[in-house]
């Protein structure tokens, strides 16, 4: 075993170790195991966030992208800039709500809002629908990340197993409070990893930042500016705009959500997170050195971009940190996705199909859930060829959907109706769904259109017959309920 392997698990076990101690003292029923008893801190509640938002696909996918496809990839510290901002106004009316209501799950949220199980239900089959990609990209990555760094002794196939099991270990133990304890050890991690690799690569291999961008344009002409079609300026803007309208629409965004102690959390990480996004760029200089010093990587090989051009410069010792941070980097949202799928399938699935039981021994049915789904994903993982950035990109496209209905429920006299919320996400998410396996483009459904259209990132064409959709319906549902509710009332009176 190699210093880097020693490294990697020594790390895994300090994170087990923070689970264990996280735990002590508190009761682990379903409140405190999902959201930590609402008790969270200004603190924990950034570093939750800023642990969901930079992942493993933060070294490993970020790099590839810029790899891969050069300045199309700025679109990410684009939208998470934004997105971030969202949360001043967006978090604190939720969490009043979430608080009032005793609320858990993000799908419990639209339940109660809409007065409606069955589209609690369908926000849960949404929810675990997109966070099964993005689960299978952690999964993916700790494959790619365990097996490079052990230079070879592990195959991605044994390192995906190692980590399924490693993660849904630690998430049986410790909950969202071991997900808390561990965020400060991983972000703490990948601050100095990214901010020493996106400054010491570059200069190291081309003196400055402008020889790295000379080197680049020479190796690839024209590949840090944005094409004329395809993945245009059109599809940049719209891709940013559609990712930071839906932004906080994770499903595991809303634990860490509803475990805030107070509202004011909330504008504290609004102005935080913004400038925590520089951190991408770094990760874009790590991926535009690999162009010129680890040439010919194709296709998905572009995510080892990173991790290659790193054995070649460093120790083994210092690749095992690097390995380390990434898999505290997969442990972090990975947890929080299970934890927030198992949630939802357990409040509003076996809840509603047996609401007696449900209370009583809810925590264990998410811990059994918590299994099913690791399961799931790995065998997933094992058979997923797409690249880390298009299985995100699909996850992202899918729960953007949800946005609509969720900002209109925050409207003082919100018009929408639970049939035109479930009937617009359902439109919304057919189409997502259809056009990623179809392989459907804008270009192929609009033909004849000016280029700009054709260009367009394809939520938006299902962001925009969602949104059509659930007006027409609640128009046409809100007369006929408010002609029910005149009926019964002159009936009263007679």
């Amino acid at each position: 075993m190699n210093s880097a392997m020693i490294i990697i698990f020594g790390v895994l076990l300090l994170s087990l170790f923070l689970g264990i101690m996280a735990r002590r003292g508190k009761n682990m029923d379903m409140e405190q195991w999902a959201i930590g008893g609402r008790g969270f801190g200004s603190m924990f509640v950034f570093l939750l966030l800023a642990g969901e938002t930079y992942s493993i696909f933060t070294l490993l996918g970020t790099s590839g992208l810029a790899y891969s496809k050069g300045a199309v990839g700025f679109y990410l510290i684009a939208f998470t800039t934004l997105g971030a901002i969202t949360s001043y106004w967006l978090l604190p009316p939720v969490w009043r709500y979430a608080k009032k209501h005793n609320l858990v799950s993000q799908s419990e949220f639209f339940a109660s809002k809409y007065n409606s199980p069955i589209l609690g239900v369908f926000i849960t089959i949404v929810g675990v629908v997109a966070l099964v990609p993005y689960i299978v990209l952690l999964f993916k990555s700790m494959g790619i990340l365990v097996s490079a760094t052990s230079y070879g002794a592990i195959s991605p196939t044994v390192a995906i197993w190692f980590g399924m099991i490693a993660l849904v270990v630690y998430v049986m133990i410790s909950g969202i409070h071991g997900s808390a304890w561990t965020s400060i050890v991983k972000d703490i991690l990948i601050f100095f990893v990214i901010l020493f690799l996106g400054v010491y690569l570059p200069l190291h291999y081309h003196g400055s930042f402008q020889h790295m961008f000379e080197a680049v344009n020479v190796a690839k002409e024209g590949f840090l500016t944005l094409p004329d079609k395809g993945m245009s300026l059109s599809w940049f803007i719209s891709t940013v705009a559609i990712s930071a309208f839906g932004y906080f629409m994770w499903p595991h965004n809303a634990p860490t959500i509803f475990a805030a102690k107070n509202a004011r959390s909330f504008r504290t990480n609004a102005i935080l997170l913004p400038l925590y996004a520089i951190m991408i760029l770094f990760v874009y200089f790590v991926g535009f050195t690999a162009i010129v010093q680890v040439p010919g990587l194709q296709g998905a090989d572009g995510d080892y971009a990173l991790l290659k051009l790193s054995m070649k410069s460093f120790d083994p010792w210092f690749v095992g940190i690097i390995g380390a941070t990434g898999l505290l980097a997969t442990l972090v949202p990975g947890s929080m996705m299970l934890m927030s799928a198992a949630t939802m399938l357990t409040k509003n699935v076996y809840g509603y199909m047996f609401p007696k039981a449900e209370g009583k021994n809810s925590a264990m049915v998410a811990k059994l859930f918590v299994i099913a789904l690791s399961l799931v994903c790995t065998l997933m993982a094992l058979g997923e060829n797409n690249t880390l950035a298009t299985l995100y990109l699909t996850s992202f496209s899918l729960v953007t959907q949800l946005a609509p209905a969720l900002y209109c429920s925050l409207m003082k006299r919100n018009f929408v109706t639970k049939q035109g919320a479930f009937l617009g996400i359902f439109f919304g998410v057919g189409i997502v769904v259809y056009m990623t396996f179809t392989k459907t483009t804008m270009a192929m459904l609009f033909a004849g259109m000016p280029q700009w259209i054709q260009d367009l990132n394809n939520g938006v064409f299902a962001l925009v017959v969602n949104i059509f959709v659930m007006v027409a319906v609640s128009l046409v549902t809100k007369k006929a309920a408010d002609a029910e509710r005149l009926t019964q009332v002159s009936e009263t009176m007679k």
